[in-house]
């Protein structure tokens, strides 16, 4: 019965991939398929909490210190469960009862630091704690941003190297071994987003490079589809991507995909076509302003400058099998200003985008 149900769960979605290519994916060829998604179950939809289950770290009690936090929310919007609140912050409090388990995964040198991050974390639970006596949902919600933020930081001190090798055909390409945040200045007020080396270095490390070169800087927006996709990056002139001043030529870049429980991602070919119909990307369009890579729809290679925001919409696309995953890269995550992308549209402009930490990740490739 398993085997069948997984059959028949494979030839629904190929069926329903089929038709969205019928009707219609894209627009001029670069720009993704409109409103075509499956159910979203309980799919995380923060990009935060997405760049956090991302990072390459294994330490289970890390883990549910965090899906405890994360799950307060989720309480607070099913008609303000306070009991489970209370619970999320008890099961908290007694994973940080135990420190010698999270710090095994912390290097001896970032040690202390960590164990005055879980120091911190212990007092701000019990202060929270105090907190949702009051019932109270706003300071709730604002103590467990503070909490995982420091959650962040101790996960993030817990990635020891870059996790895999890069594909010897891309050293030609920058990459991005690490994250970098980027600030990005419109007419309409401040963005900013993470890009993710550790899911896509090649995309990230394009992305990085082209922001330290200033090619975005005094690009409009493009293309603009409420509830759907805000789109730049393309070049004035009659060029629609970067040419590289080192060869002349358009610098193009795979499409990069790490699926959930593999090591590294995969390039050049869309799950859908490897027919891997039920894997899901590590960063899936999920999350208002994922930050993806636009392409020639038949081009999987065919990516460069152009990328665009997701503009998540749960009626419309919603989250888990959004049937733009796996078929396009997304390499980050708005983290601040989802107020200001919302007010976006084809025409306004990016005054300046400046990467403001993380560029000692960015490696460039070797001089020719």
């Amino acid at each position: 019965m398993f085997n069948f149900i997984k059959s028949w769960l494979k030839y629904s979605l190929k069926t329903i991939l089929l038709v969205t290519v019928l009707i219609g994916i894209s627009t001029a060829g670069w720009t993704p398929c409109s409103y075509a998604a499956l159910p979203s179950g309980n799919a995380i939809t923060d990009g935060k909490a997405l760049l956090r289950y991302a990072l390459p770290i294994d330490n289970q009690p890390v883990r549910k210190l965090q899906a405890s936090l994360e799950d307060i929310s989720n309480q607070l919007r099913a008609n303000k469960r306070w009991g489970a609140v209370s619970r999320d912050l008890s099961q908290a409090s007694r994973i940080l009862d135990k420190p010698s388990q999270i710090l095994t995964s912390v290097p001896q040198e970032r040690q202390p630091q960590a164990e005055a991050w879980m120091t911190e974390l212990k007092s701000g639970i019990a202060e929270l704690q105090e907190v949702v006596k009051n019932k109270q949902k706003d300071p709730i919600l604002e103590g467990r941003a503070k909490l995982l933020k420091l959650v962040s930081l101790l996960e993030e001190s817990m990635v020891k190297e870059f996790p895999f090798e890069v594909p010897a055909k891309y050293s030609n390409l920058p990459q991005l071994k690490g994250r970098a945040t980027i600030a990005i200045k419109t007419n309409k007020g401040d963005l900013t987003v993470v890009v993710d080396g550790y899911s896509a270095p090649v995309t990230a490390g394009n992305f990085v490079d082209l922001v330290q070169r200033g090619f975005y800087n005094g690009l409009e927006f493009t293309r603009s589809e409420e509830s759907y996709v805000l789109q730049t990056g393309d070049p004035k002139g009659k060029e629609v991507g970067f040419i590289d001043p080192n060869t002349g030529k358009y610098r193009a870049i795979p499409l990069e995909i790490l699926v959930e429980g593999e090591k590294e991602p995969t390039y050049s070919i869309t799950l859908e076509d490897a027919g891997r119909y039920l894997d899901m990307p590590v960063l899936p369009f999920s999350s208002f302003g994922a930050l993806a890579m636009a392409r020639p729809e038949g081009d999987v290679d065919g990516a460069s400058s152009q990328f665009f925001f997701f503009l998540f919409e749960p009626e419309l696309t919603p989250a888990g099998r959004n049937l733009l995953d796996g078929r396009y890269t997304v390499f980050g995550y708005l983290t601040e200003g989802k107020d200001i992308l919302d007010t976006l549209k084809a025409g306004d402009t990016i005054e300046s985008a400046t990467v403001v930490q993380g560029i000692e990740n960015l490696v460039q490739p070797p001089a020719a």
